[in-house]
């Protein structure tokens, strides 16, 4: 088995991502590994196809700094520094395997919520990761409180 020593750990922020944050510290401790953290945001004229006629770069800027104050709670209890925090912004898989790369990381860790469907196994970002990733993925399977 590989000797992990840089594991990238993508979060949505979601109520989930604890989930994922366990099993990552669990593996970067039996590894000794480094931890870091990443949140990818898409533009809001990604999502709204610039059909918007209005400014946009302050709600950007809230949600910005919204996803770096949730990042800095979930990297406290586990000491990860603030420059292992990483909320970045543009299409999510693009931008996580380019951190990746810069960090040189031999691990990505996301979480999965196992929808129904093989359409759905994974989700979009947890797809794209997974398939354009030049190191190992792990997908961990989250649960949510209704399933």
């Amino acid at each position: 088995m590989a000797k992990y020593q840089q594991i990238l750990v993508g979060l949505d922020l979601s109520e989930e991502s604890s989930q994922v944050l366990d099993k990552a510290a669990a593996l970067a401790g039996a590894f000794g590994a480094e931890l870091s953290l990443v949140h990818a945001i898409e533009p809001l004229t990604f999502a709204y196809g610039g059909d918007i006629p209005m400014d946009l770069s302050e709600v950007q800027d809230q949600l910005q700094s919204q996803a770096k104050e949730q990042l800095q709670k979930a990297a406290q209890p586990l000491n990860i520094p603030p420059e292992r925090q990483h909320v970045i912004l543009g299409q999510p898989s693009t931008e996580i395997h380019r951190l990746a790369k810069d960090l040189e990381a031999d691990l990505i860790i996301i979480g999965s919520h196992g929808r129904h469907g093989l359409a759905l196994l994974l989700g979009s970002t947890a797809n794209g990761v997974l398939h354009g990733a030049k190191c190992d993925v792990l997908a961990v399977r989250v649960h949510i409180d209704d399933e």
